[in-house]
């Protein structure tokens, strides 16, 4: 919008500007002629009144005196004034298409109160009509010619218009009347192209964070914005049904593998070897996590919880209590007190899921809280080997595991990092890993407030 009504300017103030400068040529053509008449009249009549004047006595006197037209003995410029040539040139031009060969021409600008003649004229008009004679202003084009060397010159006054006056302003107001309403029709044409685009803009953020088609927008605006907004809405239908589809299909492998673990449960129980009977339970409870995990990453992005006004601080320091109760070495580092809108459920599976893997891999776990502007960050650190730094990214991909640090033979599917970015992800924060400069891995989880 702001380029279109730059660029309408642009061309607004290109075209006054031209028309201002053929105007202001044309008063000025029409000035120099008028002071050529008069000096053309001056020098041998061009009409039948100056012709009657001519031949009465004092009859030239008579014509000066009509026409405005002064002698001096000197040169009309003043000291220190500016020649106009332009018009030197069309002057000495229209007076040789009348036979008229001036020896010397003289044009110049000046204010009426500072040339006597001309301030005597005008204070007589304006004791005419009534009018003081400190508010007479104004300018004049002097305009003289020396017809021979050593001659006297003939010198012309013509009042010139107030250009602001005349040209400028009404140039302005002009300019201005058609600006605004140019730019009244771009904003009407632009808003009813960009409010249908902002209004799908909201929709793809709502639709990005509920997944559900309950809030589609109708079709408005111009034919394409139209056609586009009814293209997204059957695409979110589609994605819609995949995804119902998927939730279906997920739920019924989750009962459909979660019934025969439960049978393996119970049989397992009728074996006497004890060794065997605990390795055969851890292996259908590992079984049973990575499912929980596979699950529980699927469906992450569709959420059933709503979100719910929660104390952050209360909620890290009751995780924290769980794995002190069960003794694992979890410590409590600076907790500050933070509220935000969130899941607590899903919030709380993240958050374990990193504790998880700082007590298994580094020996121990550090929590603390800080709120950050307008974001909270949970961190999680441990003193264990850390992560190579060319893979700390590829380790929050799903099944992915570290090696030798992070393997299978210390249990865990590779799903906890990826499960924490995606609840991360769900609530519009991040999860960044980093090692520490002292040792052993940092892990931040950041919120929005």
């Amino acid at each position: 919008m702001m380029a279109v009504a730059l660029a309408l300017l642009l061309v607004q103030g290109l075209g006054a500007f031209l028309i201002f400068k053929a105007q202001n040529e044309r008063l000025e053509a029409a000035t120099v002629n008028a002071a050529a008449f008069r000096l053309a009249v001056a020098v041998k009549g061009g009409g039948p009144s100056s012709e009657r004047l001519r031949h009465r006595p004092g009859g030239q006197r008579e014509i000066h005196r009509r026409f405005r037209i002064t002698r001096t003995p000197d040169s009309p410029v003043r000291a220190g004034e500016a020649r106009d040539g332009m018009a030197e040139e069309m002057l000495a031009r229209i007076l040789s298409d009348r036979d008229i060969e001036a020896a010397q021409i003289a044009v110049t600008y000046r204010a009426i109160p500072e040339d006597p003649i001309a301030m005597r004229r005008a204070a007589r008009r304006a004791a005419y009509y009534g009018q003081p004679t400190h508010k007479i202003d104004g300018h004049l084009m002097i305009a003289g010619i020396q017809l021979a060397k050593n001659d006297q010159w003939l010198v012309a006054r013509i009042w010139t218009p107030n250009w602001i006056r005349e040209l400028v302003i009404p140039l302005i107001f002009q300019t201005a009347i058609i600006y605004i309403v140019l730019v009244t029709v771009v904003v009407l044409v632009m808003r009813r192209i960009t409010r249908p685009l902002a209004k799908l803009t909201g929709r793809l953020k709502q639709f990005a964070q509920t997944r559900d088609d309950a809030d589609q927008i109708s079709p408005e605006g111009p034919d394409d914005i139209r056609d586009l907004i009814e293209a997204h809405n059957a695409m979110e239908a589609r994605i819609i049904g995949l995804l119902n589809e998927k939730d279906v299909m997920l739920g019924a492998i989750g009962h459909d593998l979660k019934t025969p673990l439960a049978a393996l449960r119970v049989r397992i129980e009728s074996i006497s070897d004890d060794a065997e009977r605990t390795k055969m339970a851890a292996t259908i409870e590992d079984i049973a996590n990575s499912l929980d995990d596979m699950l529980s990453l699927a469906r992450v992005g569709r959420p059933g919880d709503p979100p719910e006004r929660v104390e952050l601080s209360a909620l890290v320091l009751s995780i924290i209590e769980e794995y002190e109760d069960m003794g694992k070495p979890v410590e409590l580092g600076r907790i500050e007190r933070v509220v935000s809108t969130l899941r607590p459920t899903w919030l709380r599976r993240a958050l374990r899921n990193l504790i998880d893997n700082a007590v298994r891999y580094g020996g121990g776990a550090r929590v603390s809280l800080k709120a950050t502007g307008k974001t909270a960050c949970v961190t999680i650190e441990d003193e264990g080997p850390g992560i190579a730094e060319d893979e700390i990214t590829s380790m929050m991909d799903p099944f992915t595991r570290g090696d030798p640090s992070r393997n299978s033979t210390t249990g865990g599917s590779g799903l906890g990092l990826a499960l924490a970015r995606a609840i991360a992800d769900q609530h519009g924060g991040s999860l960044t890993l980093a090692n520490r400069p002292e040792g052993g891995l940092r892990a931040e989880l950041e919120i929005p407030l």
